[in-house]
């Protein structure tokens, strides 16, 4: 919608221009891997080049989405730019594997498929159906043709393909399903020791400034500052904006009500039973013609008082309405056989018909009532006319501003200041963000992929038209005010914090000691109490695997041992836990397997489940390794930020 506004507003010339720019960066999806060789790639897979463009796409969507997905649990600091953008560059290899073998394998998405998986989007749905016009909209407003979106779709379904086939080929005996419940219910006697690190503060010594100049020489990661920008921008919103002064009288209402009657007229509909006997369509006549006046033979039953249910119940051959009496219940036009249909439709309603013929065979109809086909009346559907005469004004006013928004920053590329007189709108700035977004307008990939775009960051020009929110009536225009490089911080504004995370280093380390310490007494004879004098020793009695009263170290330590044999009777380990630096000792004496002749069948077949859908993920994985080790893959080192 907007990517019209901007053809429009733009003149010819820049309409090229224009097109060819913008639907890479609204065209989410296989597509946009590939093209555009002039500019800077990320990886080239057998020849195929992945953009740098859209890998940052890619990038920023996956953030986006883990931020939507964990809501306030999201914590930056999990995900560092590293992890993900190497995950996301892998993830694109993959599927440009994918689709390179699936093609040569011969593979191909069918019509059939494309339709069904669009008729299936929610987003293309309204009231549970799905929508032609809701289609045409949500495309519109990504800048895309149906055409241009269904081959991507195409694409994307024929990347599955492939890993779909492999996953179908998974199984699982119920023998495997068993074992397999025998180690996920397992349980385990245990005892553990904790040796927190806080016990080793008081012995840590003062780092070493070389130590601490080491460790920011080792890591410099941990103290680098992203890449940024505050932007300035223009934000047009059709919810801010006024209809302009329109008289919404009775004579105008009438009027708008006369020229939409179709709008708010029911479509014309009959309640319909009938009695069928089936002819073949390749029947000769005389077969034709003894069915027929089998049905005369029926109607006259029907004529002479006979009930039509018990009637159509005793002979007719519709499996599907024969036992509700003949019923088909409500129907429009469109819905059945074009010669059932209209001998439908020209009845009477409490009529019954002559034999019609249709390509399943001979009918009696009987038509019980009638519906629709009359406009709702003008003073139901007043205040809702009223409504969007006003709500159409105002969105009226949005395109038209939206429009000369597009062409004043077009026509002034470095400034906001014309834009801004001329539509009355106020120049706002942003706080500091980097590429991972930030919040409100600048959660929306969109806006931050322009922000950081070559035509916006470097270059200094105004941005393209934008819609942050597909869902509301928003549009914005931005530019780059000030621009950070990446850096890291110096040493002396870190220090103290090198300083605490090399104390807090060694007193883990002098914990995990202590903690191989007690467990070579235990080991060498002593007993767990005695071995670990002056610390805690815990009895946790029998525990599962997925038991949350006892700290996950402990848990995975206590399952990662062997079984106790016969000379020892017990196992002892120790590890360091991953929160505080506090270790463990652990000591399994009894390891106990689930029974799996107590479960019942549901519980083993949802265990097979768990395993097929394992199994198969590991035979997918296989096939992509394989592809992998005979592609010619080429990676360009990731610039990556560690801090965000």
């Amino acid at each position: 919608m907007l990517q019209e506004i901007r053809e429009r507003a733009q003149g010819w010339v820049a309409w090229a221009v224009i097109i060819l720019i913008s639907i890479p960066f609204a065209f989410w999806g296989i597509d946009s891997y590939f093209g555009g060789g002039k500019e800077p790639v990320v990886a080239s897979v057998n020849g195929t080049e992945i953009t740098e463009q859209a890998f940052n796409q890619n990038v920023n969507r996956t953030r986006m989405q883990l931020r939507d997905q964990l809501g306030d649990a999201y914590d930056p600091a999990l995900f560092g730019d590293a992890r993900i953008r190497a995950e996301v560059l892998e993830r694109m290899i993959r599927e440009t594997l994918l689709l390179e073998d699936s093609e040569a394998m011969g593979l191909r998405t069918s019509d059939q498929a494309v339709r069904a998986a669009i008729l299936g989007e929610p987003a293309f749905q309204r009231d549970g159906a799905f929508s032609k016009a809701e289609y045409e909209q949500v495309l519109r407003l990504q800048g895309l043709t149906p055409s241009a979106y269904e081959a991507s779709l195409r694409r994307q379904l024929l990347i599955t393909q492939l890993p779909r086939a492999i996953r179908a080929t998974a199984f699982v005996t119920d023998a495997l399903a068993e074992r397999s419940l025998s180690l996920v219910r397992q349980q385990r006697a245990l005892t553990y020791v904790p040796v927190p690190s806080v016990a080793f503060e008081e012995g840590v010594e003062a780092p070493s400034d070389a130590a601490i100049a080491a460790y920011y020489d080792e890591h410099p990661q941990q103290f680098a500052t992203p890449e940024q920008v505050r932007i300035a921008y223009l934000l047009l919103d059709a919810a801010r904006l006024s209809a302009p002064d329109q008289r919404l009288d009775e004579a105008t209402l009438r009027e708008q009500y006369e020229q939409r009657r179709d709008e708010f007229t029911a479509p014309r509909e009959r309640r319909v039973r009938h009695i069928l006997l089936t002819v073949p369509e390749e029947a000769d006549r005389a077969t034709r013609a003894a069915t027929r006046e089998r049905l005369l033979a029926i109607q006259e039953r029907l004529r002479d008082g006979e009930a039509f249910a018990e009637v159509a119940a005793e002979v007719s051959e519709d499996p599907s309405s024969a036992d509700s009496g003949g019923a088909l219940g409500w129907i429009g036009r469109g819905m059945l056989d074009p010669a059932f249909e209209q001998a439908v439709f020209a009845l009477e309603p409490e009529t019954l018909s002559d034999p019609v013929r249709s390509r399943f065979g001979y009918h009696l109809v009987e038509v019980l009532d009638e519906r629709g086909g009359e406009p709702r009346p003008f003073e139901a559907v007043k205040d809702e006319l009223k409504a969007e005469l006003r709500d159409g004004g105002s969105e009226g006013i949005f395109f038209e501003q939206a429009e000369q928004l597009a062409t004043l920053t077009y026509e002034s590329p470095d400034s906001l200041v014309p834009a801004a007189e001329t539509l009355e709108l106020e120049i706002q700035e942003s706080d500091w963000i980097d590429r991972s977004g930030g919040e409100g307008l600048f959660a929306h990939p969109k806006v931050i992929d322009a922000a950081f775009s070559e035509e916006v960051l470097e270059r200094g020009h105004n941005s393209e038209l934008l819609e942050p929110d597909p869902d509301g009536l928003q549009a914005m225009v931005l530019r780059v005010v000030e621009h950070r490089e990446p850096a890291v911080r110096p040493l002396a504004e870190v220090r103290d914090e090198i300083v605490a995370r090399l104390e807090a280093q060694q007193a883990a380390e002098a914990a995990q000691a202590e903690a191989e310490a007690i467990a070579e007494r235990v080991r060498a004879g002593q007993t767990l109490a005695e071995a670990a004098a002056g610390f805690e020793v815990i009895d946790a009695g029998q525990v599962g695997r997925a038991a949350d009263e006892l700290p996950p170290a402990v848990i995975r330590l206590a399952f990662s041992l062997p079984r106790p044999d016969a000379d020892a009777e017990i196992r002892v380990g120790s590890t360091s836990a991953e929160d505080g630096g506090d270790a463990f000792v652990v000591l399994v004496s009894e390891v106990i397997d689930g029974d799996p002749a107590r479960l019942d069948a549901a519980e083993i077949e949802a265990e097979a489940g768990v395993l097929e859908r394992t199994l198969a993920t590991a035979d997918v994985d296989a096939v992509l390794a394989d592809m992998q080790a005979r592609a010619k893959i080429e990676r360009k080192p990731v610039v990556a930020d560690d801090s965000l």
